[in-house]
Protein backbone atom coordinates (compact mmCIF):
# COMPACT_ATOMS: atom_id res chain seq x y z
CA UNK A 1 0.00 0.00 0.00
CA UNK A 2 1.34 3.53 -0.79
CA UNK A 3 1.72 5.90 1.81
CA UNK A 4 0.38 9.13 1.55
CA UNK A 5 0.97 11.85 -1.35
CA UNK A 6 4.31 13.84 -0.77
CA UNK A 7 5.93 17.01 -2.54
CA UNK A 8 8.07 16.04 -4.73
CA UNK A 9 11.87 16.56 -3.99
CA UNK A 10 13.05 19.32 -6.03
CA UNK A 11 9.32 21.54 -5.65
CA UNK A 12 10.55 24.88 -5.89
CA UNK A 13 13.86 24.45 -7.29
CA UNK A 14 14.46 26.14 -10.84
CA UNK A 15 17.14 24.85 -13.58
CA UNK A 16 18.00 27.20 -16.44
CA UNK A 17 19.87 24.58 -19.36
CA UNK A 18 21.30 25.80 -22.40
CA UNK A 19 21.59 22.72 -23.67
CA UNK A 20 21.33 20.54 -27.11
CA UNK A 21 21.38 17.03 -27.92
CA UNK A 22 21.43 14.26 -25.43
CA UNK A 23 23.89 14.54 -22.26
CA UNK A 24 22.45 18.01 -20.84
CA UNK A 25 18.76 17.43 -21.96
CA UNK A 26 18.64 13.80 -20.57
CA UNK A 27 20.48 15.04 -16.93
CA UNK A 28 17.66 18.21 -16.38
CA UNK A 29 14.76 16.05 -17.45
CA UNK A 30 15.44 13.85 -14.91
CA UNK A 31 15.26 16.78 -12.48
CA UNK A 32 11.93 17.95 -13.68
CA UNK A 33 10.72 14.33 -13.56
CA UNK A 34 11.59 14.99 -9.70
CA UNK A 35 9.67 18.15 -9.67
CA UNK A 36 12.08 21.06 -10.61
CA UNK A 37 10.75 23.72 -13.01
CA UNK A 38 13.57 23.67 -16.05
CA UNK A 39 13.85 26.53 -18.51
CA UNK A 40 15.38 24.84 -21.69
CA UNK A 41 16.96 27.81 -23.63
CA UNK A 42 17.31 26.77 -27.66
CA UNK A 43 18.40 28.52 -30.41
CA UNK A 44 15.84 30.70 -32.38
CA UNK A 45 17.23 29.21 -35.78
CA UNK A 46 15.85 25.45 -35.44
CA UNK A 47 16.18 25.49 -31.22
CA UNK A 48 17.98 22.08 -29.77
CA UNK A 49 19.24 20.08 -32.85
CA UNK A 50 18.08 17.05 -31.75
CA UNK A 51 14.71 18.47 -32.88
CA UNK A 52 15.88 17.30 -36.09
CA UNK A 53 17.18 14.09 -35.72
CA UNK A 54 14.16 12.21 -37.13
CA UNK A 55 10.75 12.54 -36.90
CA UNK A 56 10.02 8.78 -35.30
CA UNK A 57 7.63 10.57 -32.68
CA UNK A 58 4.45 11.05 -34.46
CA UNK A 59 6.63 13.96 -36.23
CA UNK A 60 8.99 14.96 -33.74
CA UNK A 61 12.00 13.58 -33.25
CA UNK A 62 12.51 10.12 -30.95
CA UNK A 63 15.56 11.84 -29.01
CA UNK A 64 14.02 15.05 -28.09
CA UNK A 65 10.91 13.84 -26.94
CA UNK A 66 12.72 11.21 -24.67
CA UNK A 67 14.97 14.01 -23.00
CA UNK A 68 12.50 16.95 -22.73
CA UNK A 69 9.33 16.40 -20.99
CA UNK A 70 8.49 19.15 -18.42
CA UNK A 71 10.59 21.62 -20.01
CA UNK A 72 9.52 25.37 -20.37
CA UNK A 73 11.20 26.09 -24.25
CA UNK A 74 13.00 29.86 -24.60
CA UNK A 75 14.30 30.56 -27.79
CA UNK A 76 16.72 33.18 -27.50
CA UNK A 77 19.65 34.68 -29.92
CA UNK A 78 23.06 34.46 -27.27
CA UNK A 79 24.90 36.13 -29.99
CA UNK A 80 22.82 39.17 -29.38
CA UNK A 81 23.34 41.32 -26.33
CA UNK A 82 19.61 41.06 -25.69
CA UNK A 83 19.26 37.32 -25.79
CA UNK A 84 21.99 36.71 -23.90
CA UNK A 85 20.89 39.75 -20.82
CA UNK A 86 17.23 37.39 -21.01
CA UNK A 87 19.64 34.38 -20.03
CA UNK A 88 21.43 35.70 -17.53
CA UNK A 89 18.05 37.31 -16.15
CA UNK A 90 17.14 33.53 -15.64
CA UNK A 91 20.23 32.90 -14.35
CA UNK A 92 19.95 34.90 -11.64
CA UNK A 93 16.41 33.46 -10.35
CA UNK A 94 17.99 29.76 -10.76
CA UNK A 95 19.09 27.21 -8.50
CA UNK A 96 20.63 25.63 -10.84
CA UNK A 97 22.43 26.45 -14.41
CA UNK A 98 23.55 22.97 -16.81
CA UNK A 99 25.16 23.77 -19.85
CA UNK A 100 27.10 21.60 -22.54
CA UNK A 101 27.79 23.71 -25.16
CA UNK A 102 30.88 23.35 -27.34
CA UNK A 103 34.28 23.37 -25.35
CA UNK A 104 35.33 27.75 -24.76
CA UNK A 105 31.42 28.56 -26.08
CA UNK A 106 29.89 29.13 -22.52
CA UNK A 107 33.25 30.80 -21.33
CA UNK A 108 33.00 33.72 -24.12
CA UNK A 109 29.53 34.16 -23.36
CA UNK A 110 30.55 34.19 -19.53
CA UNK A 111 28.10 31.60 -18.97
CA UNK A 112 30.92 28.91 -17.87
CA UNK A 113 29.82 27.46 -14.06
CA UNK A 114 33.27 29.88 -12.06
CA UNK A 115 31.60 32.68 -13.80
CA UNK A 116 28.62 32.39 -12.67
CA UNK A 117 29.21 31.27 -9.21
CA UNK A 118 31.62 33.89 -8.74
CA UNK A 119 28.50 36.07 -9.43
CA UNK A 120 25.61 34.01 -7.40
CA UNK A 121 27.07 32.42 -4.26
CA UNK A 122 23.93 29.96 -3.92
CA UNK A 123 23.94 28.94 -8.15
CA UNK A 124 25.18 25.45 -8.61
CA UNK A 125 26.25 25.58 -12.60
CA UNK A 126 27.17 22.43 -14.60
CA UNK A 127 29.39 22.33 -17.28
CA UNK A 128 28.76 19.16 -19.05
CA UNK A 129 32.00 18.65 -22.26
CA UNK A 130 32.94 15.78 -24.10
CA UNK A 131 37.02 15.28 -22.88
CA UNK A 132 36.44 18.22 -19.79
CA UNK A 133 38.03 21.67 -19.69
CA UNK A 134 41.31 20.93 -19.88
CA UNK A 135 44.10 18.64 -21.15
CA UNK A 136 44.76 17.85 -24.84
CA UNK A 137 41.61 16.62 -25.75
CA UNK A 138 40.10 19.20 -24.18
CA UNK A 139 38.95 21.17 -27.88
CA UNK A 140 38.08 18.13 -29.76
CA UNK A 141 34.29 17.78 -30.64
CA UNK A 142 32.58 15.12 -28.67
CA UNK A 143 30.04 12.54 -30.25
CA UNK A 144 28.37 9.72 -28.29
CA UNK A 145 29.84 7.07 -30.77
CA UNK A 146 33.59 8.84 -31.07
CA UNK A 147 33.81 9.29 -26.79
CA UNK A 148 32.53 5.04 -26.83
CA UNK A 149 35.60 4.66 -29.19
CA UNK A 150 37.88 6.86 -26.93
CA UNK A 151 36.63 4.89 -23.99
CA UNK A 152 37.31 1.63 -24.86
CA UNK A 153 33.43 0.81 -24.93
CA UNK A 154 33.52 -0.25 -28.49
CA UNK A 155 36.54 -2.22 -28.28
CA UNK A 156 35.14 -4.68 -25.41
CA UNK A 157 31.26 -5.15 -27.36
CA UNK A 158 31.10 -7.27 -30.20
CA UNK A 159 31.71 -10.30 -31.80
CA UNK A 160 35.06 -11.41 -31.72
CA UNK A 161 35.48 -10.53 -35.25
CA UNK A 162 33.43 -7.25 -34.90
CA UNK A 163 33.83 -4.28 -32.54
CA UNK A 164 30.50 -2.65 -32.72
CA UNK A 165 29.30 0.43 -30.55
CA UNK A 166 26.16 0.54 -27.68
CA UNK A 167 23.03 0.76 -29.34
CA UNK A 168 22.59 3.50 -27.19
CA UNK A 169 24.14 7.00 -26.53
CA UNK A 170 26.36 5.68 -23.51
CA UNK A 171 28.43 8.17 -23.37
CA UNK A 172 25.67 10.78 -23.50
CA UNK A 173 23.33 8.87 -20.50
CA UNK A 174 26.57 8.34 -18.74
CA UNK A 175 27.26 11.56 -18.79
CA UNK A 176 23.82 12.94 -18.13
CA UNK A 177 23.51 10.90 -14.87
CA UNK A 178 26.89 11.87 -13.44
CA UNK A 179 25.18 15.52 -13.79
CA UNK A 180 21.85 14.94 -12.19
CA UNK A 181 23.43 12.93 -9.27
CA UNK A 182 26.12 16.03 -9.03
CA UNK A 183 23.20 18.51 -8.91
CA UNK A 184 21.35 16.75 -6.16
CA UNK A 185 24.74 16.27 -3.80
CA UNK A 186 25.45 19.90 -4.80
CA UNK A 187 21.99 20.76 -3.37
CA UNK A 188 22.38 19.13 -0.09
CA UNK A 189 25.75 20.15 0.10
CA UNK A 190 24.49 23.83 -0.19
CA UNK A 191 21.30 22.92 2.05
CA UNK A 192 24.05 22.45 4.93
CA UNK A 193 26.75 25.77 4.12
CA UNK A 194 24.84 28.18 1.80
CA UNK A 195 26.64 27.60 -0.78
CA UNK A 196 26.48 26.09 -4.30
CA UNK A 197 29.39 26.37 -6.87
CA UNK A 198 30.52 24.59 -9.73
CA UNK A 199 30.33 20.84 -11.00
CA UNK A 200 31.87 19.39 -14.13
CA UNK A 201 31.33 16.20 -15.76
CA UNK A 202 32.73 14.71 -19.12
CA UNK A 203 31.68 12.53 -21.44
CA UNK A 204 34.69 10.53 -21.03
CA UNK A 205 35.42 10.36 -17.51
CA UNK A 206 31.86 9.12 -17.21
CA UNK A 207 32.06 6.11 -19.20
CA UNK A 208 35.58 5.26 -18.50
CA UNK A 209 34.08 5.26 -14.55
CA UNK A 210 31.61 2.72 -16.54
CA UNK A 211 34.30 0.61 -17.95
CA UNK A 212 35.49 -0.56 -14.72
CA UNK A 213 35.31 -4.13 -14.80
CA UNK A 214 37.30 -4.86 -18.22
CA UNK A 215 39.60 -1.68 -17.35
CA UNK A 216 40.61 -3.66 -13.82
CA UNK A 217 40.67 -6.63 -15.75
CA UNK A 218 43.21 -5.24 -17.95
CA UNK A 219 45.06 -3.66 -15.93
CA UNK A 220 45.73 -6.04 -13.31
CA UNK A 221 44.89 -9.22 -15.24
CA UNK A 222 47.40 -8.39 -18.00
CA UNK A 223 44.64 -8.49 -20.89
CA UNK A 224 41.27 -7.31 -21.86
CA UNK A 225 38.42 -9.46 -21.65
CA UNK A 226 37.55 -10.84 -24.90
CA UNK A 227 34.31 -9.92 -26.93
CA UNK A 228 31.63 -12.55 -26.84
CA UNK A 229 28.92 -11.10 -28.08
CA UNK A 230 26.08 -11.99 -25.88
CA UNK A 231 28.17 -14.91 -24.47
CA UNK A 232 30.53 -14.30 -21.37
CA UNK A 233 34.03 -14.56 -21.68
CA UNK A 234 34.37 -16.84 -18.71
CA UNK A 235 31.12 -18.53 -18.03
CA UNK A 236 29.61 -21.52 -20.01
CA UNK A 237 26.70 -21.82 -21.05
CA UNK A 238 26.16 -18.23 -20.83
CA UNK A 239 24.79 -17.15 -24.40
CA UNK A 240 21.15 -16.26 -26.46
CA UNK A 241 19.57 -19.58 -28.35
CA UNK A 242 17.74 -20.36 -31.05
CA UNK A 243 14.37 -21.90 -30.26
CA UNK A 244 12.02 -23.73 -32.21
CA UNK A 245 9.95 -20.83 -33.43
CA UNK A 246 12.04 -18.32 -34.23
CA UNK A 247 13.13 -16.73 -30.91
CA UNK A 248 16.01 -16.86 -28.86
CA UNK A 249 16.75 -17.33 -25.25
CA UNK A 250 19.69 -16.43 -23.15
CA UNK A 251 20.31 -18.62 -20.20
CA UNK A 252 23.17 -18.07 -17.45
CA UNK A 253 24.88 -20.83 -15.52
CA UNK A 254 26.74 -19.31 -12.66
CA UNK A 255 27.67 -22.11 -10.61
CA UNK A 256 27.95 -26.44 -11.01
CA UNK A 257 24.98 -26.83 -8.80
CA UNK A 258 22.94 -25.36 -11.41
CA UNK A 259 24.67 -26.99 -14.07
CA UNK A 260 23.65 -30.33 -13.00
CA UNK A 261 20.02 -29.34 -12.72
CA UNK A 262 20.71 -27.88 -16.60
CA UNK A 263 22.36 -31.31 -17.24
CA UNK A 264 19.19 -33.15 -15.71
CA UNK A 265 16.10 -31.44 -16.17
CA UNK A 266 16.44 -29.47 -19.38
CA UNK A 267 18.91 -31.40 -21.61
CA UNK A 268 17.76 -34.47 -20.31
CA UNK A 269 21.24 -36.17 -20.49
CA UNK A 270 21.78 -36.48 -16.73
CA UNK A 271 25.12 -38.58 -17.19
CA UNK A 272 26.16 -34.82 -18.21
CA UNK A 273 26.16 -33.83 -14.79
CA UNK A 274 29.35 -35.61 -13.55
CA UNK A 275 31.05 -35.64 -16.90
CA UNK A 276 34.40 -34.07 -16.13
CA UNK A 277 33.89 -33.01 -19.87
CA UNK A 278 31.36 -30.61 -18.18
CA UNK A 279 31.08 -30.87 -14.83
CA UNK A 280 33.19 -27.32 -14.00
CA UNK A 281 32.90 -23.80 -14.95
CA UNK A 282 36.39 -24.25 -16.24
CA UNK A 283 36.14 -27.58 -17.96
CA UNK A 284 33.09 -26.41 -19.93
CA UNK A 285 34.87 -22.97 -20.46
CA UNK A 286 37.35 -25.28 -22.16
CA UNK A 287 34.80 -26.62 -24.23
CA UNK A 288 32.52 -24.04 -24.94
CA UNK A 289 31.78 -25.22 -28.67
CA UNK A 290 30.75 -28.15 -27.48
CA UNK A 291 28.55 -27.24 -24.19
CA UNK A 292 26.58 -24.46 -26.25
CA UNK A 293 26.31 -27.27 -29.32
CA UNK A 294 24.50 -29.41 -26.48
CA UNK A 295 22.38 -26.52 -25.12
CA UNK A 296 21.73 -25.49 -28.48
CA UNK A 297 20.19 -28.81 -29.53
CA UNK A 298 17.71 -29.28 -26.47
CA UNK A 299 16.27 -25.47 -26.66
CA UNK A 300 16.18 -25.64 -30.50
CA UNK A 301 13.66 -28.82 -29.98
CA UNK A 302 11.12 -26.27 -27.84
CA UNK A 303 9.22 -23.35 -28.49
CA UNK A 304 10.19 -20.03 -26.49
CA UNK A 305 7.29 -20.30 -24.55
CA UNK A 306 8.12 -23.91 -23.23
CA UNK A 307 12.10 -23.45 -23.31
CA UNK A 308 11.08 -20.21 -20.74
CA UNK A 309 9.05 -22.88 -18.59
CA UNK A 310 11.70 -25.52 -18.40
CA UNK A 311 14.30 -23.47 -17.60
CA UNK A 312 12.30 -21.18 -14.66
CA UNK A 313 11.47 -25.07 -13.58
CA UNK A 314 14.77 -26.07 -13.04
CA UNK A 315 15.71 -22.87 -11.69
CA UNK A 316 17.87 -21.77 -14.18
CA UNK A 317 18.25 -18.03 -14.73
CA UNK A 318 16.93 -16.89 -18.62
CA UNK A 319 15.46 -14.19 -20.54
CA UNK A 320 13.80 -13.96 -23.87
CA UNK A 321 15.99 -11.73 -26.15
CA UNK A 322 13.64 -9.29 -27.08
CA UNK A 323 13.25 -6.67 -30.04
CA UNK A 324 12.55 -3.17 -29.19
CA UNK A 325 8.83 -3.42 -30.17
CA UNK A 326 8.56 -6.27 -27.69
CA UNK A 327 9.65 -3.95 -24.51
CA UNK A 328 7.36 -1.54 -25.51
CA UNK A 329 4.95 -4.49 -24.63
CA UNK A 330 6.85 -5.92 -21.94
CA UNK A 331 4.15 -7.66 -19.74
CA UNK A 332 5.87 -7.09 -16.76
CA UNK A 333 6.01 -3.18 -17.18
CA UNK A 334 2.51 -3.26 -18.50
CA UNK A 335 1.60 -5.66 -14.81
CA UNK A 336 3.37 -3.00 -12.59
CA UNK A 337 1.69 0.15 -14.88
CA UNK A 338 4.62 1.71 -16.32
CA UNK A 339 3.41 3.54 -19.09
CA UNK A 340 1.72 7.07 -18.83
CA UNK A 341 0.76 9.46 -22.04
CA UNK A 342 2.48 12.93 -21.72
CA UNK A 343 1.16 15.90 -24.35
CA UNK A 344 3.11 17.19 -27.31
CA UNK A 345 3.21 19.42 -30.33
CA UNK A 346 1.06 16.50 -32.03
CA UNK A 347 -0.81 14.61 -29.24
CA UNK A 348 -0.44 12.48 -26.62
CA UNK A 349 2.67 10.40 -26.66
CA UNK A 350 3.55 7.14 -24.77
CA UNK A 351 6.21 7.15 -21.80
CA UNK A 352 7.68 5.45 -19.51
CA UNK A 353 7.36 6.51 -15.44
CA UNK A 354 10.96 7.59 -13.64
CA UNK A 355 12.74 4.71 -13.21
CA UNK A 356 12.96 6.59 -9.62
CA UNK A 357 9.62 5.54 -7.14
CA UNK A 358 9.17 7.42 -4.56
CA UNK A 359 6.23 8.10 -1.94
CA UNK A 360 3.21 9.17 -3.78
CA UNK A 361 3.82 6.89 -6.59
CA UNK A 362 2.29 8.18 -9.39
CA UNK A 363 3.69 11.87 -8.22
CA UNK A 364 6.05 12.52 -10.91
CA UNK A 365 4.98 15.62 -13.28
CA UNK A 366 6.02 13.62 -16.94
CA UNK A 367 4.98 17.46 -18.57
CA UNK A 368 4.45 17.71 -22.10
CA UNK A 369 7.11 18.26 -24.93
CA UNK A 370 8.15 22.06 -25.86
CA UNK A 371 7.24 23.34 -28.94
CA UNK A 372 9.95 25.59 -29.72
CA UNK A 373 9.93 29.27 -27.83
CA UNK A 374 6.49 27.66 -26.54
CA UNK A 375 7.11 29.88 -23.05
CA UNK A 376 9.43 32.67 -24.96
CA UNK A 377 6.36 35.26 -24.24
CA UNK A 378 5.22 34.12 -20.73
CA UNK A 379 8.59 33.73 -19.83
CA UNK A 380 9.61 37.93 -21.03
CA UNK A 381 6.44 38.61 -19.32
CA UNK A 382 7.45 37.72 -16.29
CA UNK A 383 10.30 39.37 -16.38
CA UNK A 384 8.64 42.73 -16.60
CA UNK A 385 8.42 42.82 -20.37
CA UNK A 386 5.49 44.36 -22.52
CA UNK A 387 4.20 43.07 -25.58
CA UNK A 388 5.37 45.68 -27.11
CA UNK A 389 8.50 45.42 -26.23
CA UNK A 390 8.62 41.45 -26.50
CA UNK A 391 6.95 42.30 -30.10
CA UNK A 392 10.48 43.99 -30.86
CA UNK A 393 12.94 41.11 -30.27
CA UNK A 394 10.38 38.75 -32.27
CA UNK A 395 10.98 41.75 -35.27
CA UNK A 396 14.48 41.65 -34.84
CA UNK A 397 14.82 37.99 -34.37
CA UNK A 398 16.39 38.29 -30.85
CA UNK A 399 13.56 35.51 -29.62
CA UNK A 400 11.30 33.60 -31.07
Amino acid sequence: MSGPSQPLPLEGITVVAVEQAVAAPFATRQLADLGARVVKVERVDGGDFARGYDTAAGGLASHFVWCNRGKESVALDLKDPRGLDVVRRLVAGADVFVQNLAHGAAARLGLDAGTLCAAHPRLIAVDISGYGSSGPYADKRAYDMLVQCEAGLVSVTGTAGQPVKAGIPAADIAAAMYAFSGVLAALVRRGTTGRGGPVEVSMLEALAEWMGHPLHHAMHGGTPPARTGVAHAVIVPYDAYPTADGGRVLLSVQNDREWRRLAEQVLERAELAHDPAYATNAARVGNRDRTDALVGAALKALGTDAAVARLEAAGIACARLRDVREVAEHPQLAARDRWREVGSPVGPLRSLLPPITLPGGDAAPMGPVPALGEHTGALLRAMGMTDDEIAALRRDGVVA
